[in-house]
């Protein structure tokens, strides 16, 4: 027996999943809120460059599952792939979490305009 899923979705849909997706990515991968997922995988090692800059840059820990999980929390590409799945797998699986949805996609629309405009 052969299971067919029909995926039929708005435009309006897919940029609100696009969103939410670009959202949680950016949440795992780069925020300080999420920092306890990503420190038992990466260390932050700092180094002050000859002008006086400060600079940060992650070290992946470890061998076998542990770097590949620091590599993968460290990689917006990767992640972002990880966070398409669950944000898609959440919209058709259980549909109650779409405001949920709605939310990280507001909130990836306001850091879009916050880079926009800090990058000026």
């Amino acid at each position: 027996m052969e299971v067919i899923i029909l995926m039929n979705i708005s435009w309006i849909h897919l940029a609100i999943l696009a969103l939410a997706s670009f959202r949680l990515t950016h949440l795992i991968v780069f925020d300080t809120i999420t920092w306890f997922l990503r420190k038992p995988f990466v260390s932050i090692n700092t180094i002050v460059d000859a002008s006086g800059r400060t600079n940060h840059y992650m070290e992946i820990r470890g061998k076998g599952w542990r770097y590949w999980m620091g590599s993968l929390l460290t990689c917006h590409w990767c992640m972002g792939v990880w966070c398409s799945l669950i944000v898609v797998a959440l919209y058709f699986f259980l549909p109650i979490i779409f405001p949920l949805l709605v939310i990280l996609a507001v909130a990836g629309i306001a850091s879009i305009i916050e880079f926009i405009i800090v990058k000026k």
